[in-house]
Parts: C-alpha cells; structure tokens; sequence
C-alpha cells in the first residue's frame, strides 16, 4: 500500500506541475498561492491511501478471525483477547503506516544533487520522495485530517445504514400481511443481533481513534476537538442503533476491558517517544534554536540569515550526466551563467577539502535533536508517574471503607464458624451423657464390683 502511494506521488508530480503551470487558480488572489502541485500530489494520495486502507480493513478482519480459529483457544476469553491483539496489530498497520512514513521516513534519505538516493536503484530512475520546502510537517497533517476525518463519517455512515439496509430486506416477507399477523415480538426477533463480539467493534473504533489524536497530535493539535464532535455524535448514532436496529443485547458482567487496556497503554506510551520524534525531526524547530543560540553571526538571538545557513551549495558543473536535463527541455537554471545551485542540508561547498560531506553543524544539530526527544521523554513521564501517585485511582477514603467491608466480612466468617463449632461440641457432650457405659456394658446401673 505505502509503495503504490509512494509510486503515484512519484509519477504524478510531474504531471500536477505541467497542468497547474497554466491553472486558472494560480490568478485567484485569496487561495492561488496555495494550490500547489505539492498540496495537489498529497491531498490526492491521502484520498488513495484512504481507499485502500478501508479495502484492506475488510481483509485484515477476516484473517485476524481465520488465525484465531486455527489457533483453537480454549476459551472464549482467551479467543477474544487473541483476536483483540491481531485485530489491533492489523490495523495499526493499516491506518498509520502512511503517517509513520511521512513523519519519520519521507526527506530524510534523499543524497544530495550529486548523489541521489533513489527507490529501487538507478535503474528505476525513481528517487526517494523529497519534502516540500517547508517541510513534511504540513504533508502529514494532510494526511492525519483525511484518514481521521474519512475514517470517522464513514463508519458512523456505515454503523447507521447498513443494519437498516438489513433490517429492511430482512422485514420484506411481512409487508403482504396484516399488521396483526406480525406482531411486535416478531417484529424485534426480526432485528439484527448483537453477537458475543458485539462491542469489539465498538472498541476497536475508539482504540484507532485515541492513536490518531495522541500518537501525531503533535502535527494536527486541532484532532481531539475532531475526536469529540466525532464522539457526540456517535453516541446518539449507536443509541439509535441499539435501540431500534439490534435486539436488546444480554447484559453480562465483566471484570475489565481484557486486552483493550493493554493497548491503550502501550499507545499512551508509544505517543509520547512519536511526538518527542515528530517535534525533533520533522520539524524544523530544533535547527533554528540551534542556529539562533549557536550559530547566529551577529550574537543576537534572531532568526536573521536562518535561511541561507540552512542552504548547501552544489556546482552545476558536477551533476552526473543521467541526472542533467535534456537538451529539449534547457531550463534557465542550467547554463553558463549560474555555476552553483542551493539545497536544503547542511554539507561543505565545492572546493573544501570535505566537499559535500555533512557539516559539523549537522552533526550539532543531531545531537540537540536526540537530546531533546531523551529530555521530553523523561520529563512527561516523571510528571504522568508524579500525577497518578498524586491522584490515586481509588480514593483513600474509599480504600479505607473497602478495608473495612472486608474486615467486617471475614469477622462474620469467624464468629459464623466459632458458633458452628461450639454448636457441634454440645452436641457431641450431649451425646456422651446420654449414652450407656462402655466399660461395663453388661452390668446393670447400680451394681457395685466385689474387692479382691
């Protein structure tokens, strides 16, 4: 799936560029400036991959159910638990995949003009995907907007329609009838059921969701207001839905959520190391601080010529022939008059004794990035672990009544079986007196024993 994507960006880059070159909307002054090949190449990838993603949803179900079957579980506990763990793994897969190469993979092995990183080798003539100018940051919220936003009208759209699409073909054999021949208590066993594994769905959805707005959060922070208009809604969805599409579903009791709490802290965990990461190398926050406090030629803490530092140069003249343009095309960059041609990366210039090798302001750079994501890190979980010591999930007062309701419960056991006990050795001295002598038993009560 992240291939084709990434072959159709490829392709069709060139081809936005051609057309948008004489685009009525480049003379639009509000949004003009905005539609760019870029915004066009991964607004219409992100509408692909999400299509798919919804395609491959349905297969990845029925192979997660088909593994867990064959495993044979040997209760249905166990068989949820398992299917829960595939399901989950399935579709992580499925729906971040693309944002996790985006954020972390896309512009961060492209060579430089001389020495391209290219797919799958020369010979494809497909070089690794390159950023947009300002970075993959915008890229990837594109991205999160349309995965979350589709994935979440089309499920409730699906959730909705497709039982009272059943419900309606199912209830067709009443509709020659008289109502009073199809009486209500038919009428509901006609419904859809529930099922054992009816809210694992349920679950599933809300799990995905909470890794769209805690894993990338950091590049889309607008997602959790997105989450909970999406959740209002969906409430009065699945209260419509279970109350007039599905039977009522047999209540049970249940210990806890099962695997699903794992999960969600796995995930909860997982955020905060991708966020760290999406701050520190997607963005371009960390280069500037580096520049404006290292960096800077005036000493002063501004972002006064970020931008050319930012820039490596390359000499014209020492671009392989494979990657020269063709001589129909002759560009107004390549010709005699400009030697040199800038690019976004920190390497020596032309002519240094390390040409084209990485700066040590790159290697500076790095170091601030790991030590920034090391930081975060450390720093969010000292402040999670400090709050849940600080606020407890059961309330101490609350303890302390449960300690007590189990003091009084074991006291009751106690004196229930002190009394028990006391009531069976009456009963056995009771018997004792009662019964005839067992020295003696032939002699009568008050016959007495001659001496001898």
């Amino acid at each position: 799936c992240i291939i084709g994507v990434i072959a159709y960006r490829l392709a069709v880059y060139a081809a936005f560029a051609s057309i948008m070159k004489q685009s009525p909307t480049n003379h639009l002054e509000v949004v003009g400036p905005y539609i760019t090949p870029q915004l066009a190449t991964s607004v219409t990838a992100s509408c692909i991959n999400f299509v798919i993603i919804m395609i491959l949803n349905l297969m990845y179900e029925k192979v997660a159910i088909w593994i867990t079957d064959m495993e044979i579980p040997k209760t249905h506990l166990e068989y949820e638990n398992k299917l829960t763990v595939k399901m989950f793994l399935f579709q992580f897969v499925n729906y971040y995949s693309s944002c996790f190469y985006v954020a972390f993979f896309k512009g961060k092995f492209v060579g430089y003009p001389g020495d391209y990183a290219y797919m799958f080798g020369k010979w494809s003539k497909l070089r690794n995907e390159e950023c947009d100018p300002g970075g993959c940051l915008i890229e990837l919220t594109t991205q999160l907007v349309i995965v979350m936003t589709g994935k979440q009208v089309w499920g409730n759209i699906q959730e909705a329609l497709v039982p009272w699409m059943m419900n309606w073909w199912g209830s067709r054999k009443a509709r020659n009838h008289p109502e009073s021949l199809y009486s209500r208590w038919e009428q509901d066993h006609d419904l859809q059921g529930f099922g054992q594994l009816g809210l694992f769905d349920e679950y599933l959805e809300m799990v995905i969701q909470f890794g769209f707005i805690t894993l990338f959060v950091a590049s889309f922070p607008l997602a959790p207001l997105l989450a909970l208009i999406n959740n209002i809604i969906e409430i009065r969805v699945d209260a419509w839905k279970l109350t007039t599409q599905f039977r009522r579903p047999v209540a049970a009791k249940a210990h806890s959520i099962g695997a699903w709490e794992e999960i969600l802290n796995g995930m909860a965990v997982l955020s905060v190391v991708t966020n760290a990461f999406i701050v520190a190398f997607t963005s371009d926050m960390i280069p500037r601080l580096v520049y404006m406090y290292a960096y800077q030629p005036d000493g002063e803490l501004n972002m006064k010529g970020y931008i050319n530092n930012s820039l490596s140069v390359f000499n014209i003249s020492e671009i392989p022939l494979e990657n020269r343009p063709e001589e129909e095309e002759n560009p107004s960059w390549f010709n005699s008059s400009i030697t040199t041609c800038r690019y976004r990366d920190y390497r020596y210039p032309p002519g240094h004794e390390k040409q084209y090798s990485h700066t040590m302001q790159f290697w500076h750079i790095l170091a601030a990035k790991l030590a920034f994501v090391i930081i975060m890190e450390h720093v969010v979980f000292l402040v999670k672990y400090f709050v849940a010591w600080l606020i407890p999930d059961v309330p101490s007062d609350v303890r302390a009544r449960i300690k007590r309701e189990r003091y009084l419960v074991q006291k009751e056991l106690h004196d229930y079986e002190v009394e028990k006990l006391k009531i069976q050795l009456s009963h056995q001295n009771h018997q004792e007196c009662t019964c005839s002598p067992g020295i003696y038993p032939y002699l009568s009560k008050h016959e007495v024993l001659p001496e001898f």
